[in-house]
């Protein structure tokens, strides 16, 4: 079986971009191959990359297209014939076809009688398909951000494409992208290897010539030859450890195409700034590696760094570039510590006042505004624990609320700091470490710190109570005012960051081990809404609540791994009776994401299937009679219960719906979900038993207000109905 190579050669790509680019353009060629029938039983698409190329190379490659028959459906029978004549419609489909009309035949399908041609159609070279088709394919490659490089022209590519290599076996693929021919020719390392060709003559040796070149495409072999370089520059200083970060080894690794390690040093007296900002600038502004004294307990960093170069040196040539990078990293730090001293002259407290001239938006004022906005809400927030956090007459709870208002009022004081001004990532980092410095107390500077977070679905969320209100009250209000302006998030298109926050208000909610059972979404949301727009305009307030519920739906499948169709059916259980704020049926998100996992884990057992499926039914009769406006009451009227099936269906409901109550807030969800599987026998009782859609007005409206009742108790904790399609798909 023939092999295919193809190498797209570019101007430096920016490192966020090229993994997920490396994969989606071996998903494209995948894709192309089992479309055009080019795949066979051994086909092996593998992919690499590096800041100036991305590839993809093909074993089992089928040489040609399997010849296919195909029926093409033409006119219908009395357009193609009259009086048994073939008309010139039926002529011509018949050469259009290829083939003589007598050879057309005739089929029935909804639409009548039409005539079909049988056409044969010879399968393409795969040389001929790589070529007319690949182009298309990689104009498709999707980049955050592209652009144009020749004028009049076009194309848009993240970069200007300089080369392309194609190969099948030993032949070369004339394709042609964006005004470059491919041909058997690739690039080495720009320094190492200059400008000399690589002639690859084959696609198997494609990663063996370009190591002779000095680069190494693979980047899962980059990545393991930068931390082995890490280990071993670690090791010259004795009880020495590098900071395990693996985003930073990450963007390393597609920063480079042949990566060494330099050790490097710096004076320690810098090590008298707190070690967050002198990480940030080691990391996030050099792309430096940290290093920790892995015998000291909590670990200290040491006076030291590891640089990841893209160029194999000499020793005289690695003590150039490690004075180069000691002296910027030296006057980073000095900038930081210029800026430390002089931040400090003007306390976090005196700067609330200037914070009227930092801009949050346009149409919703100053982060001054934000900040007395951030304050309330996290007042309405504490209002509405339930239970209570505290006594609210006592002195704990007093001080609780005080340190929370504090740490709102100050948490973005630092964006008028000059520190935050130069590193901008360290924003909340800053005020919480001027906040300990300024000598607060530690839980204020600790919220200011954390009140950021999560950022991300891997950063940690804060590591207190109050910060994690303030950290509420800051990302819902932030959702509420968006989306009352009418900035909500639209297919890809999120400029405020609305999801990200929204993610962070349910991780917060689902993991902060003290407000996940006392805390609500339907809560947090309320307490957001209280004197906005959102309050009078009941659409805008279901539409903030969806987008959240779309959020902890996510939240549920990518941070739990939960099957899709049980994260739906815990969504849908949310927005039983419609938006509103009743503090007494509500439970803790801790409580929601645990008997989501429990369901989890029981989805595909028989008892749970087979009540869904009768649940799914019950569903569909309401569904029915609603749309044919039959009127009937969310709960039965017992005095019109005739058979024995409905008299036992509606007792059972009772005790299914206590069971539930109960054993859902004490986290016992095996028994919720047995109470729920019990329905089972009682719900097939009443459909072999009972007709539901009677004559009789009055008996038919009970009847279906002791299923809705029966829907309702067990929607509360999950919509099984959304789980009967797990058998069907199975």
């Amino acid at each position: 079986m023939p092999a295919f190579l193809l190498e797209i050669g570019l101007e430096e790509i920016p490192a966020g971009m090229v993994a997920a680019a490396q994969i989606e353009l071996a998903e494209r060629v995948h894709k192309l191959l089992v479309r055009e029938r080019l795949t066979t039983d051994t086909l092996q698409v593998m992919s690499f990359s590096t800041p100036r190329r991305l590839a993809v190379r093909v074993d089992g490659l089928s040489p040609q297209q399997a010849d296919m028959e195909e029926e093409i459906v033409g006119p219908s029978l009395k357009v193609a014939y009259k009086d048994g004549v073939p008309t010139p419609a039926a002529i011509a489909f018949a050469k259009k076809s290829g083939v003589e009309v007598s050879a057309l035949q005739t089929i029935q399908n909804a639409k009548g009688e039409y005539v079909t041609a049988t056409v044969r159609r010879a399968g393409r070279s795969a040389a001929e398909v790589l070529t007319g088709l690949l182009p298309a394919e990689i104009a498709g490659i999707y980049w955050p951000k592209s652009m144009y490089w020749r004028a009049g022209k076009p194309e848009r590519f993240v970069r200007p494409v300089r080369w392309l290599l194609a190969l099948l076996d030993e032949e070369i693929l004339p394709l042609e992208f964006a005004g470059v021919r491919a041909d058997g020719v690739s690039h080495g390392h720009r320094v190492l290897h200059g400008d000399k060709p690589v002639v690859v003559r084959a696609p198997r040796e494609y990663e063996e010539k370009l190591a002779a070149a000095y680069v190494q495409v693979d980047p899962e072999v980059r990545r393991h030859s930068i931390r082995k370089a890490l280990d071993a520059a670690t090791r010259q200083i004795p009880g020495a450890r590098w900071r395990e970060d693996e985003e930073l080894v990450e963007i390393v690794t597609h920063l480079t195409e042949w990566p060494t390690v330099l050790l490097g040093d710096f004076e320690k007296e810098h090590l008298t700034l707190p070690e967050e900002i002198l990480v940030t600038v080691m990391r996030d502004h050099q792309k430096y590696f940290a290093l920790e004294d892995e015998n000291r307990s909590p670990r200290r960093l040491l006076p030291n760094f590891l640089a990841v170069l893209n160029i194999e040196v000499d020793e005289a040539g690695a003590a150039v570039i490690r004075h180069g990078n000691e002296r910027v990293l030296r006057a980073r730090f000095n900038d930081a510590r210029f800026f430390w001293d002089v931040d400090q002259k003007i306390p976090l407290v005196d700067r609330v006042e200037m914070l009227k001239n930092v801009t949050f938006h346009k149409d919703l004022g100053s982060y001054w505004d934000k900040t007395q906005r951030n304050r309330e809400v996290a007042r309405q927030i504490i209002d509405r624990f339930d239970p209570p956090i505290f006594d609210a007459d006592s002195v704990k709870f007093k001080t609780f609320c005080s340190g929370v208002d504090q740490a709102a009022l100050l948490a973005k004081t630092d964006l008028t700091t000059e520190m935050v001004k130069e590193f901008t990532e360290l924003q909340g980092v800053v005020g919480g470490l001027y906040a300990k410095a300024q000598r607060l107390p530690d839980g204020v500077a600790r919220a200011i710190a954390d009140h950021y977070k999560p950022t991300s679905q891997e950063d940690s969320i804060p590591r207190t109570p109050a910060g994690s209100i303030v950290a509420l009250a800051d990302k819902i209000s932030t959702i509420v005012d968006m989306f009352a302006k009418g900035f909500q998030p639209t297919g890809s298109k999120d400029p405020f960051a609305l999801r990200r926050a929204g993610n962070g208000v349910v991780r917060i909610l689902a993991e902060d081990t003290y407000l996940r059972d006392k805390l609500h979404l339907e809560s947090v949301c309320w307490a957001a809404m209280q004197e906005t727009s959102a309050m009078q305009d009941s659409q805008l307030r279901n539409a903030i609540y969806s987008f959240m519920l779309d959020r902890f739906e996510f939240y549920l499948q990518e941070s739990r791994s939960i099957h899709p169709q049980v994260a739906s059916a815990i969504r849908h259980a949310r927005t039983t009776g419609g938006f509103q704020e009743v503090n007494g049926q509500l439970v803790g998100y801790g409580r929601i994401v645990g008997f989501a996992e429990e369901l989890n884990g029981q989805v595909g057992s028989p008892e749970v299937l087979a009540v869904a499926e009768l649940l799914k039914r019950a569903a569909n009769i309401q569904r029915q009679a609603k749309e044919k406006g039959i009127q009937f009451l969310n709960a039965e009227n017992t005095a019109l219960l005739q058979d024995p099936s409905e008299e036992e269906l509606a007792r059972l409901v009772t005790e299914v719906d206590a069971s539930i109550q109960k054993n859902y807030r004490e986290g016992k969800y095996k028994e919720v979900i047995a109470a729920i599987a019990g329905l089972q026998q009682p719900l097939n009782a009443f459909f072999d038993s009972v007709m539901v859609m009677v004559d009789d007005p009055q008996l038919r409206g009970n009847r279906l207000a002791l299923l809705s009742r029966t829907v309702s108790v067990v929607r509360w904790a999950a919509d099984f109905s959304e789980l009967a399609s797990i058998q069907e798909t199975a």
